[in-house]
């Protein structure tokens, strides 16, 4: 392995991705007892062990091979080349500024954390920190763990962070694998937390009003009020928060922008990173008891399980579950533009990564996830069973209420775009025309 292994107590590296108490709202509590603990040192898994191939390890080795170099900038140090090697856009910026992360001396309202991400990497910056934060998602093993030193260096080489940050990155919220969650907090003017438990646990089907608490958000959520840019001021009353600044076009008020790569911390930036972290978690969760089933020589007691994983991500991928945006909802970076022209497009100029952003996220509301190393990654039976499912709701066999909300229309355009974008996809879904 050239990335080097640390395995003392190091709690959390990621950005974002934090568990200090925090609970789970909007009916997600019961992710605490569906997705019960499973041993992250099976044979199947190994997750301290086995070797990774996610982009931050891909990157390492280049290093190594004098394939790639990391430049240093007098100003930013590391971090526009982290960037540029690993294929992160900084209109991808989104700031947080509450204590909750191992830097949080470091952090707070005047100097919040700068996070960075693409579909598979995230990247995070502490004004005054010793180390730059990143996440990194492996084709099998799930969410890895880096930091690497922003001093300069003649050999400036990623530290894997393996154990360590299981303490933190191993949770109910997580769906008890190594992954990813955000948070929304009540956070005082110092940064903290109000109190134990005073943060919510956030994804693509919480409520708009529910989100953004300690974060500083640039875009326009109409008259919706959330927690964004606000602190409370009174200890006896964390909750009660100035909701004035909701909705802000500039940060110039709040921080010094000169300090940051983009002076935003864009709206749909965020909200595309709340819906990408459960969905991240969710299919590593799929992969990791299919192939303990696997290893096991239990696929066959598994089968029942196997529905139950498979419909929750099929669920998820399908935005299902989503909350209604009441208002339409504007970024003020070119996030909006540049996440898209990302995007495979279909023969009719439709991606899965357009945005809707009047009443839902998304045009086409299937995730465009479906298209990382990690989805096709999944053991055949559970990548099989997923696009099977995917493909009895897009093709109209399934009427139930909880897809109610995909019209004939969607599922139509959904199947389109997937049949001219999705390599691989099994024969039956070049007969079906969406119903």
């Amino acid at each position: 392995m050239l990335i080097k292994t640390r395995t003392t107590l190091f709690v959390c590296v990621s950005a974002v991705l934090v568990l200090v108490a925090t609970r789970q709202i909007s009916g997600q509590n019961e992710d605490n007892t569906v997705f019960p603990f499973i041993p992250f040192d099976h044979k199947a898994i190994d997750y301290l062990e086995s070797p990774v191939n996610d982009p931050v390890a891909l990157l390492e080795k280049r290093i190594q091979a004098g394939q790639a170099k990391l430049d240093y900038d007098p100003r930013w140090g590391y971090l526009p080349s982290v960037l540029k090697n690993l294929g992160l856009n900084t209109d991808s910026q989104v700031l947080v500024f509450s204590k909750t992360s191992f830097q949080s001396p470091m952090i707070s309202p005047a100097k919040p954390r700068a996070l960075f991400f693409n579909d598979e990497v995230a990247v995070g910056s502490v004004q005054g920190g010793e180390v730059l934060e990143l996440v990194s998602l492996d084709p099998k093993q799930g969410t890895q763990f880096y930091s690497l030193p922003v001093r300069k260096s003649e050999h400036p080489s990623f530290l894997r962070r393996t154990m360590e940050c299981l303490n933190c990155h191993l949770s109910p919220g997580t769906l008890n694998i190594a992954g990813l969650l955000i948070a929304s907090s009540y956070t005082g003017p110092d940064g903290n937390p109000a109190f134990r438990g005073a943060q919510d646990i956030i994804d693509h089907r919480s409520p708009i009003e529910d989100r953004w608490g300690g974060w500083y958000v640039t875009g326009d959520a109409g008259s919706t009020m959330t927690r964004a840019n606000a602190v409370f001021h009174d200890p006896r009353n964390p909750t009660l928060i100035d909701q004035r600044d909701s909705n802000l076009s500039s940060l110039d008020r709040k921080v010094d922008t000169s300090l940051y790569l983009a002076p935003t911390s864009d709206m749909v930036a965020l909200m595309t990173l709340e819906h990408q972290t459960r969905m991240t978690d969710l299919i590593t969760r799929l992969g990791w008891e299919t192939r303990m089933a696997i290893a096991d020589g239990k696929i066959g007691e598994f089968e029942g399980r196997l529905k139950f994983l498979v419909e929750e991500v099929a669920a998820y991928m399908l935005f299902a579950d989503e909350a209604r945006i009441k208002h339409p909802i504007s970024g003020v970076s070119t996030f909006t533009k540049t996440f898209a022209a990302r995007g495979l497009r279909d023969k009719q100029g439709r991606s899965l990564r357009d945005f809707d952003l009047k009443t839902r996220m998304f045009r086409y509301p299937l995730s465009y996830m479906i298209y990382t190393i990690a989805f096709d990654s999944l053991p055949d039976v559970a990548r099989d069973a997923v696009c099977r499912r995917l493909y009895e709701i897009l093709s109209g066999k399934e009427t139930g209420t909880r897809y109610a909300r995909l019209s004939t229309a969607d599922r139509r355009a959904i199947l389109e775009i997937l049949k001219d974008t999705k390599p691989h996809l099994p024969p039956y879904y070049f007969t079906a025309t969406g119903g």
